[in-house]
């Protein structure tokens, strides 16, 4: 049964591809199976036949026959057990992979997201408490950067962790917040290069300039 995602009719970031939902499409891309997208306005993100699908009004969402699932995360690791390819057949190895899927949407993201509230809304350098979001995610920028130096990918081969790591990344390299960590930004254009992302990328922007 194809599954069905939800995705903003109009997206925050302003169509620049973004949204959570591209990370689900990638993986359903990398895993050659198609879905079916559902645009939700902000106004039905509050209504109560979305809070059932996610609690807290967001998106993506997944639902295929009686499985719905919310958290981009829980979706693309759902997707990636169900296909072969997106995690590793060694059992250490597939450990480590959902160990860095966890490390993108927490120790990484958790960095980007206030610093990148600030690029999108406000981007006053003398905006009080500015300086030490830029410093908190600096720090983490140079971990990622210690371990991308040497290795291509996070956990072997291509995996869902790179999914994840790469898609975070990416909103850092929007602005270019990764000009002094070029292993990161070599790391983000290595995946983004893939067929699966530019399908799965076109796609998304393909629905917003429908919706716009």
């Amino acid at each position: 049964m194809t599954p069905t995602i939800t995705a903003f009719e109009r997206s925050p970031d302003g169509g620049k591809g973004l949204a959570r939902d591209m990370r689900v499409r990638w993986a359903l891309e990398e895993s050659g199976q198609a879905c079916q997208v559902r645009l939700v306005s902000f106004q039905a993100l509050k209504e109560p036949a979305h809070l059932r699908l996610h609690p807290f009004g967001q998106i993506p969402t997944y639902e295929q026959g009686g499985l719905t699932l919310f958290e981009s995360g829980a979706i693309v690791l759902h997707i990636a057990e169900g296909h072969a390819g997106l995690l590793p057949g060694d059992a250490d190895a597939r450990a480590r992979a959902i160990m860095w899927m966890f490390a993108a949407l927490n120790s990484v993201e958790m960095a980007i997201l206030p610093w990148s509230i600030f690029r999108f809304f406000d981007d006053t350098e003398s905006t009080p408490g500015r300086e030490h979001l830029e410093k908190f995610l600096d720090k983490r920028l140079q971990h990622m950067e210690a371990v991308l130096e040497n290795c291509e990918w996070l956990a072997g081969g291509f995996s869902v962790a790179d999914i994840l790591m790469a898609d975070v990344l990416r909103l850092v390299d929007r602005f270019d917040g990764l000009a002094e960590h070029p292993a990161c930004h070599d790391y983000v254009a290595r995946a983004t290069a893939r067929p699966s992302f530019i399908k799965a990328h076109a796609d998304q922007m393909a629905h917003f300039a429908a919706a716009d």
